[in-house]
């Protein structure tokens, strides 16, 4: 174990070097006797075509294939600090760009963004992301003009590779990223390739470049706005979320076939339905319609495949559909995180756990530094039993986020399996979402024979927070052996539409159902068949 001596926190992957919090170099401390954390990260040997161990000390930047990069969040520098959203989106379009680049495996924006703030040098973020390039920069804004500085840095012995500096008005800030693009890309073509095919290579990047920026805004302020609600979004508050689609509409309103901003709604109303703050059939049945007609303006945006996919799967229980939708978004954007998370998800809740660990391990390698993608492999390999690798997974999570909900609990859940139950007991003391802290008692009490604290647990969850929660409790009432009262809740869940059924399948706590003549039909009527 490692800890911060400035903030205390504690770390049980040895290979960090810096703290996540503050960036202070982390000092060696007691190693822990029931969690190896030399095992936090399993090879990932089988994915795309480079061997790599994300986070291992010991691998060499030889290893690391050149045709991996990251882009850093760029550095604001305007005397206005409340720009930090234009330079910050600025990097986030370039790196969706440069992800959509085939050939080329850019780190998610969850990890490259992580570093933001914190002292830490070019080389550590190469190990720790797993990439043999960064492109960094800073933006200087000064009323309609700017000034973009940018660099593409080799890890390996910290040589500059290219750089160029922008001075452009706002007006002129599409070419500005395209000509980045273009270059970055060009730039690590010729270094695999060679130099002797350049001028073909150029001509190849161009059009590349052309084809992934599509969906884009044609005005400059709707581009300002989009980048402004996507900032609001990544805030996860209620608040923040109506300023997030205040902005979307805004942009909009400027630019009415501007697809992205048209998939970004749509992406901010299935959120506010999946935090409970708007009504499901209403929040699904905006975000569907902000999704639609962002793939009717843009045919190919991967996004907007993704999340139709999502409200395929949460919502509709097509999963056919679903299946076709992140089909889809793979092939236009092989390399986006949140497509291949999706995809996992997916795969999981249809019982493919082979398929899922395999996705899912694939996002991690580039986006090591995403505490909700972790959790999400947790869950998979809780799913296919390995609850060591689970553990692992949700520690990991927990490592990146401490405040996360639901974490706490679902590991709680894994060691009452591996049969370790006083620290599964601890773990979910350390829930601080009450009702996940109640569900997870719930389910340990009577695994451990308290039945009367287990049945205690149940009714404070039925007294105060029954409606919206009929799958948890349909779970906790499986565990407690109680089949019939286990169905009822399922049906409420079914009839409400609870998102929650959508784990049905794969759920280990519902295996005692299996064997019930009720169970396959219920499954058919949620949209699982016999093909999927």
């Amino acid at each position: 174990m490692k800890r911060c001596p400035e903030c205390r926190r504690d770390y049980f992957d040895e290979s960090l070097l810096y703290c996540l919090d503050d960036g202070t170099a982390l000092l060696l401390g007691p190693v822990s006797a029931q969690f190896d954390a030399t095992a936090v990260l399993p090879y990932f040997d089988h994915f795309n075509d480079v061997q790599t161990r994300v986070f291992s000390s010991a691998d060499s930047q030889a290893s690391i294939a050149e045709n991996t990069i990251a882009v850093l969040p760029f550095l604001n520098i305007s005397a206005d600090q409340s720009g930090d959203y234009f330079s910050d989106g600025l990097s986030e379009e370039l790196l969706n760009v440069l992800s959509r680049i085939r050939g080329l495996r850019v780190a998610a924006r969850t990890s490259a963004f992580a570093f933001k703030g914190k002292s830490i040098t070019v080389a550590e973020i190469g190990r720790i992301l797993n990439v043999a390039f960064v492109l960094e920069g800073s933006i200087r804004q000064a009323g309609e003009r700017v000034r973009i500085s940018v660099q593409l840095i080799k890890v390996e012995d910290g040589f500059q590779l290219w750089s160029e500096t922008y001075d452009r008005t706002m007006d002129d800030i599409f070419a500005v990223q395209d000509d980045i693009a273009q270059s970055v890309v060009e730039e690590l073509r010729v270094r695999l390739v060679g130099s002797d095919q350049k001028i073909a290579i150029a001509e190849e990047v161009v059009s590349e470049v052309a084809v992934a920026i599509k969906g884009r805004a044609d005005d400059p302020e709707a581009q300002r706005l989009m980048l402004l609600g996507r900032f609001f979004l990544d805030k996860t508050t209620q608040d923040d979320t109506k300023k997030a689609i205040a902005c979307f509409n805004e942009a909009l309103a400027i630019d009415p076939e501007f697809a992205h901003c048209w998939a970004e709604l749509g992406r901010a109303y299935s959120i506010e339905v999946g935090k409970g703050w708007t009504p499901i059939e209403e929040g699904f049945n905006a975000s569907r319609k902000a999704t639609l007609r962002a793939l009717a303006l843009e045919p190919n945006l991967a996004e907007g495949h993704a999340q139709l996919g999502r409200i395929q799967v949460v919502y509709d229980w097509d999963f056919a559909g679903a299946e076709a939708s992140y089909r889809k978004a793979l092939e236009l954007a092989p390399g986006s995180s949140s497509v291949i998370d999706g995809a996992s998800i997916l795969a999981y809740k249809l019982g493919r756990t082979d398929e899922s660990l395999e996705l899912s391990r694939k996002v991690l390698v580039q986006d090591p530094l995403s505490a909700a993608f972790w959790h999400n492999l947790g869950l998979a390999c809780h799913a296919a039993d390995l609850l060591d690798e689970s553990e692992r997974a949700f520690r990991r999570a927990l490592e990146l986020a401490p405040h996360r909900f639901v974490t706490n609990a679902l590991l709680a859940l894994v060691l009452m399996d591996g049969g370790r139950m006083d620290e599964a007991f601890t773990q979910a003391d350390l829930e601080q979402d009450e009702f996940w802290r109640m569900w997870a008692l719930a389910i340990l009490n009577n695994v451990a024979g308290r039945d009367d604290d287990s049945a205690a647990a149940l009714q404070t969850i039925l007294n105060e927070s029954a409606v919206g929660n009929e799958y948890q409790i349909a779970e906790i009432y499986t565990v407690r052996g109680d089949t019939d009262k286990a169905f009822d809740w399922l049906e409420k869940a079914i009839a409400v539409r609870d998102p929650g059924v959508t784990h049905a399948k794969a759920n280990p706590r519902f295996r005692p159902l299996k064997e019930d003549p009720r169970w396959s039909p219920l499954l058919a009527r949620m949209g699982f068949t016999e093909s999927n």
